[in-house]
C-alpha cells in the first residue's frame, strides 16, 4: 500500500503598505511566508485483510518567516479514501480507516509555545474529517517546527488485495 503526501502549501503573504516617515524611525519590511513542507510519496508496506499497518511518514515542517506578533499558526491534516485499481466496494478503505498523530515536536526554532495535536499514540485520531496536526499558541517572531507523524491503517477484513494510493494533506494558516 502507498500514501502519497501532499508535497507543499504555501499562505503567500499580502502586499506590504508603503510607509511614510518624515523622523527617523522603523520602516515596516515586507511580509514574509508561512509555509509547510512535507515528504513527497510514503510507503505503509503490506498488510493483509482484517490487520493494521503502522509508519512514521517522515519530517513535516512549519515555516513561519512573517515576523508578526504574535505568530501564532496551525497545521491541519486531512486524507482522501484508499483505492486500488478496478472500482467497488472491497477495492476501496475509508480514511476513517486510517489514523494520525503527530507526536512532540523533533526540532523548533524560534520562541512560542508549541501543541501536538496528538502527542502519544493513545491520542491517535480518525481522518475521517480533517484534524489539527500542531498549532503554534504564542512567541513572536520568525519560527519553524518539525515533528515526524505516524500513521495507522487499518485494511477492512473485506478488502481485495492490491496496491492502494491515497493522498495525506497538510496545510498550514
Amino acid at each position: 500500500m502507498g500514501v502519497a503526501s501532499a508535497v507543499m502549501v504555501t499562505v503567500l503573504p499580502g502586499v506590504a503598505v508603503p510607509v511614510e516617515s518624515h523622523a527617523s524611525g522603523r520602516v515596516e519590511q515586507p511580509p514574509g511566508t508561512l509555509s509547510i513542507t512535507v515528504p513527497a510519496a510514503v510507503s505503509l508496506g503490506g498488510a493483509s485483510p482484517g490487520s493494521s499497518i503502522s509508519r512514521q511518514m517522515g519530517e513535516v515542517r512549519v515555516s513561519d518567516t512573517r515576523g508578526r506578533r504574535p505568530a501564532v499558526w496551525t497545521a491541519t491534516v486531512s486524507a482522501s479514501d484508499f483505492t486500488t485499481p478496478g472500482g467497488g466496494a472491497a477495492r476501496q478503505i475509508s480514511r476513517s480507516q486510517l489514523s494520525y498523530w503527530s507526536g512532540p515536536a523533533t526540532s523548533t526554532m524560534g520562541p512560542g509555545t508549541r501543541v501536538p495535536g496528538q502527542a502519544t499514540s493513545a491520542q491517535a485520531q480518525s481522518l475521517s474529517v480533517p484534524r489539527t496536526a500542531f498549532t503554534k499558541t504564542s512567541g513572536n517572531g520568525n519560527n519553524t517546527t518539525a515533528w515526524q507523524p505516524t500513521l495507522i491503517l487499518a485494511v477492512p477484513a473485506t478488502a481485495v488485495g492490491g496496491t492502494y494510493t491515497g493522498t495525506v494533506t497538510h496545510s498550514v494558516a
